[in-house]
């Protein structure tokens, strides 16, 4: 019997949680932007850990570049940072993506809008 082929892992993302940063357990959802739509200003109070499923996503980190997110390019958000922009980048496609949050004792919260 021949053997089977290697397992092939790919590094997607390495992400540096802050010092302190304490987690007791994660919350996996899944969120899909309709065509055009912007998430907003607005920043999280745990880290977030994700990636995106289908469709491109306009993406910037507190004052850092503006990328655009294609499926299965992972991103991260640090805790309490502002992010100005995850939005849809089409007019036409759903985005989708999957996020981990990662949540300290006590908390519930997963998002607080800046605007």
């Amino acid at each position: 019997m021949p053997e089977p082929p290697p397992i092939v892992r790919t590094a997607l993302l390495e992400a540096t949680l802050q010092p302190g940063t304490e987690i007791e357990r994660v919350k996996v959802v899944r969120v899909e932007l309709a065509p055009g739509q912007q998430a907003g200003l607005h920043l999280h109070p745990c880290p977030v850990v994700g990636w995106v499923i289908a469709g491109e996503i306009r993406f910037q980190v507190g004052e850092g570049p503006v990328v655009t997110l294609h499926p299965a390019d992972a991103f991260f958000e640090p805790a309490n940072v502002r992010i100005p922009h995850f939005d849809n980048s089409s007019q036409i496609e759903t985005a989708t993506f999957i996020a981990c949050y990662l949540l300290a004792p006590d908390e519930g919260r997963l998002i607080e809008m800046l605007g």
